[in-house]
């Protein structure tokens, strides 16, 4: 039987390089995704490979239509099958939700572009595969900034809000044969949220830890351990908003 081939987004650094390197861990072909980013997404497929999996490395902008049909060509190409899709490329700009003047059309657009619909037009480009294929699993990286409208800025809350309707529309739209659903982080110890805070960052993540009935963060490895389930278990689970923030959505 062949190995499973899994794609991943934005996977040179935090929790897609930890998606991509436990799937490797299984054994599987992970495609290695990085926008701008190549010495580091370099560096996850050869972590995958030592870790036992196999790994192709491609470079695209999952804002742009053709780069997304690219990436899903380079798995059917390589290794003739798609087995798995984790929507992990995400982009912010962080602007205190009160100063309505800190973001621009601009920015919405730029976020919308890679967040919601650059997560649509990857799943459009795998699913005539899985489709044929039977089977096929489809995880999208949200957050609680979509459920509880905070986070870095109003318009990545609002993107990841629409994130997670795309995520319910496409589970109806896309079953029998696609399960869709999304993985909704709180804090993650990340480099990329740790640049974005700054030298308020030990503050920040100390408030929240103790903010939650499990009176911690998030890792990277943490959120990736509930996307290989819903990846390869979670047989009849669709359509869900998996809250992964230490229990923070309760208070």
């Amino acid at each position: 039987m062949d190995k499973p081939v899994y794609i991943v987004t934005g996977s040179s650094a935090g929790i897609g390089r930890a998606c991509a390197e436990q799937l490797a861990a299984q054994g599987n072909r992970v495609v290695i995704n990085y926008a701008s980013r190549e010495a580091e997404a370099q560096q996850v497929a050869e972590q995958c490979r030592a870790e036992g999996g196999e790994a192709v490395v491609v470079k695209a902008n999952v804002a742009q239509d053709a780069d997304c049909r690219r990436l899903a060509d380079t798995a059917l190409e390589t290794w003739g099958r798609i087995d798995g899709l984790v929507n992990n490329a995400g982009t912010t700009r962080f602007a205190a939700h009160h100063d309505l003047d800190a973001l621009q059309a601009d920015d919405f657009a730029d976020i919308f572009g890679v967040n919601v619909t650059g997560a649509y037009q990857m799943i459009r480009a795998v699913a005539p595969t899985m489709r044929q294929q039977g089977k096929g699993a489809v995880v999208n990286m949200s957050s609680i900034a979509g459920v509880k409208g905070v986070g870095s800025s109003v318009a990545y809350a609002a993107s990841k809000g629409a994130l997670n309707t795309l995520t319910l529309s496409l589970a109806r739209a896309l079953g029998p044969e696609i399960r869709v659903n999304a993985v909704c982080p709180g804090f993650v110890e990340t480099g990329w949220l740790k640049a974005g805070l700054g030298e308020n960052y030990e503050r920040r993540r100390a408030a929240y830890a103790e903010s939650t009935p499990l009176k911690d963060t998030v890792t990277p490895a943490d959120v990736a351990e509930t996307v290989l389930w819903l990846l390869q278990g979670a047989t009849k689970t669709t359509g869900q908003l998996v809250l992964v923030d230490g229990g923070k959505h309760l208070g």
